[in-house]
């Protein structure tokens, strides 16, 4: 029996993961519920299993007294002497009170408490694995469908993928592959609850560092990241060595380690920009496809007013400001744009008011336009804002939704990387003036 018991501890460590001195520390607890049941004993007893051989011995702790009151819980000095010399008033002894036949009594009783001990047990290294897989990325299969929630399969337990964390405009079919954000991981009376997204910065910040040995290494540094997930995204990258073009390196050779990303993202748009210390040069790279004249910075307000291009205005701001909306987002600034033919208004202006450029006789600010102000609103490990969805680009400035980005143009310092299936480099179309 004893020798059966240590061979079933030993298998089930073996196919469950649990260390066996977890198991018998289990059983020795249950035990002593088991005696104290089945024999009717209020005294303080400890239950001992051999490691090695898994003989089970019951022993009652008992506490040396000069006189005796409560016998099941105190002995004598005169007792003691006959378990030891060395015994002392108020030292504990261990008297052996083992029933002859306790092992069946004690199997019968304390399975159904072995068993719990094993699903918790089981429980915590389940929680210890994937706790520690915060913040990181898993690949779950779709399993099923909870109302409006997924349920992920990770294998050893299930993932949760709320409403607000999918991505819009993405399907998921059962049996569907997919590569998940954990967001965050609970204890319960269950098995741990687990959180998991599509639509965090993280994901994209990971994909890359599995994607880009640089990355992961450390030589190139992704400082920030700005995410409209199932659409655009928009990051800035930094090398630490001066010998690594960090663009090229997260964008790969014909695009193909950002192509890899933008698979896994269903088609999602990134833009890899090159970080620079120098601020004005760093918003110009952000408002990347679009090129940038003149970027002027207001420190105070954290205001920076641009000036683009009159057939390029559309393409700065982008279908909806998205594209003035994630620069705001990745550089921390709000951002104001402008086109030439606007500031030669604003300098015709000057001649009449007698101001400078930017302000008017009277000192009131001729280029701000609360319209068109694009405002940061989250960054990666920055607290989620409020994203404005009412920015209009500029008044009888019409936007050109043709307009793409040069699909995998890792050669200058931005590249934006389109979501075609065949990888072709396109055309930015060119209005004419009159268009303009």
């Amino acid at each position: 029996m004893s020798a059966e018991l240590i061979h079933a501890l030993e298998q089930l460590e073996r196919e469950r993961g649990i260390h066996k001195d977890i198991l018998i520390e289990a059983i020795e607890q249950a035990l002593i519920s088991a005696y104290k049941k089945n024999f009717g004993s209020s005294q303080n007893v400890e239950v001992n299993i051999e490691a090695s051989t898994g003989d089970i011995r019951v022993y009652a702790l008992k506490t040396i007294v000069d006189e005796v009151v409560e016998p099941a819980e105190e002995m004598s000095l005169e007792q003691a002497k006959r378990f030891g010399a060395d015994f002392e008033i108020g030292d504990m002894v261990e008297v052996e009170v083992t029933p002859r036949k306790f092992g069946r009594i004690a199997a019968q009783t304390a399975k159904q408490v072995v068993m719990q001990r094993i699903r918790e047990a089981e429980r915590e290294i389940v929680f210890g694995e994937f706790a520690s897989h915060e913040e990181d990325i898993l690949t779950g299969v779709v399993s099923r469908f909870d109302r409006k929630n997924i349920v992920i399969d990770l294998g050893r337990v299930e993932a949760v993928l709320p409403p607000g964390e999918q991505t819009p405009g993405e399907r998921y079919n059962i049996h569907d592959r997919i590569k998940v954000y954990v967001v965050n991981v609970k204890k319960t009376n269950r098995s741990p609850q687990i959180y998991v997204s599509r639509t965090h910065p993280g994901l994209v910040k990971r994909l890359l560092e599995l994607e880009v040995p640089e990355i992961s290494d450390g030589t190139v540094e992704i400082k920030t990241i700005a995410r409209e997930a199932g659409s655009r995204t928009k990051l800035a990258i930094h090398s630490r060595n001066e010998n690594v073009d960090p663009v090229g390196a997260c964008v790969g050779q014909k695009g193909s380690r950002i192509r890899a990303i933008v698979d896994e993202l269903r088609g999602e748009m990134i833009d890899v920009i090159k970080w620079s210390p120098i601020q004005e040069d760093y918003i110009a790279s952000a408002l990347s496809p679009a090129k940038v004249i003149q970027v002027t910075l207001h420190e105070d307000s954290r205001i920076a007013r641009v000036v683009v291009p009159d057939y390029q205005l559309s393409l700065a701001i982008g279908k909806e400001g998205q594209n003035a909306r994630l620069a705001a987002k990745l550089t921390g600034w709000k951002i104001d744009i402008k086109s030439e033919s606007q500031m030669r208004q604003l300098l015709e202006m000057q001649l009449f008011s007698g101001g400078s450029a930017l302000y008017g006789q009277d000192g009131e600010d001729l280029f701000d336009d609360e319209d068109n102000l694009y405002g940061e609103s989250e960054t990666l490990g920055a607290p989620e804002g409020e994203e404005d969805d009412d920015i209009t680009p500029t008044a009888d400035v019409p936007e050109d939704d043709d307009i793409t980005p040069t699909a995998l143009s890792g050669m200058g310092e931005e590249a934006s990387v389109a979501a075609a299936a065949d990888g072709k480099e396109e055309e930015i179309p060119v209005p004419s003036e009159e268009k303009a």
